[in-house]
């Protein structure tokens, strides 16, 4: 059963990966063109009126076209990985927590994800387009970046565990885990150091819609694969449930 899981997970990752690059390439890649022509302006004007963009100084490593092309790679690649994941620790939920229903499993699970990997690490360092972020910074950034998700995925976790012993109906137990969730995210969230380093006349706009952009290809990939998950699941349950 682990294994069909494993499998199942992994390719629908893979399409749900590929669903999420559409989004990102139609959304997103619009926004990276407008923050690289930004980047280009600001170093031309900075090496002086005529200069050549920076770029073409240093040489451009990876053309555009082959990191828009690299795009669906990315997506595909961190869909296998995100859907493999998934379906190790739906398997390990499965009867133990959750909705009965496997579909209600799978969308339950999707969703927790999606707010304990992305939505909170979101709310203290968003991305970023190019142009934004000091280099030398990156290592300090990445660290508080995955303390972020651990901060989530403990959350999550001591939210199910007050879930489960709060007594009473569903009124009293979504209430207390909700806040079980929010309490060391909003405390994590202050202790921790923020990252502010938007340069001075970067335009709001381009940043909020990258910004946005970035977390609907989250959305986008969530969405389809929980819903494709739930959808083979309830399937595979209702067939395994037809005698032969």
């Amino acid at each position: 059963m682990v294994r069909t899981l494993l499998v199942r997970g992994l390719l629908l990752g893979l399409l749900a990966g590929l669903v999420a690059g559409v989004f990102a390439f139609t959304a997103g890649e619009p926004r990276i063109d407008e923050a690289i022509a930004l980047e280009n302006a600001a170093a031309a004007h900075e090496h002086g009126a005529g200069a050549p963009a920076h770029e073409h100084e240093h040489g451009e490593e990876v053309s555009r076209g082959t990191q828009k092309a690299g795009l669906f790679l990315a997506t595909g690649l961190y869909g296998l990985a995100a859907g493999g994941v998934f379906a190790l620790v739906y398997a390990g939920l499965r009867g133990r927590v959750g909705p009965r229903s496997d579909g209600g499993l799978a969308l339950a699970a999707a969703g927790t994800a999606f707010a304990a990997v992305i939505i909170v690490p979101f709310l203290k360092c968003p991305a970023n387009p190019p142009a934004v972020g000091d280099p030398e910074t990156i290592n300090s950034r990445t660290l508080l970046y995955l303390a972020m998700i651990g901060v989530g995925l403990l959350a999550t976790a001591i939210a199910v565990t007050t879930a489960r012993s709060v007594p009473g109906g569903p009124w009293a137990r979504w209430p207390a885990a909700v806040l079980a969730f929010a309490v060391p995210v909003a405390v994590a969230s202050l202790l921790l150091p923020g990252v502010d380093e938007v340069p001075d006349g970067f335009p709001a706009t381009l940043l909020w819609q990258f910004r946005m952009t970035s977390l609907g290809t989250q959305l986008v990939f969530w969405a389809a694969f929980g819903t494709l998950f739930g959808w083979f699941c309830d399937r595979a349950a209702r067939s395994a449930a037809v005698p032969a």
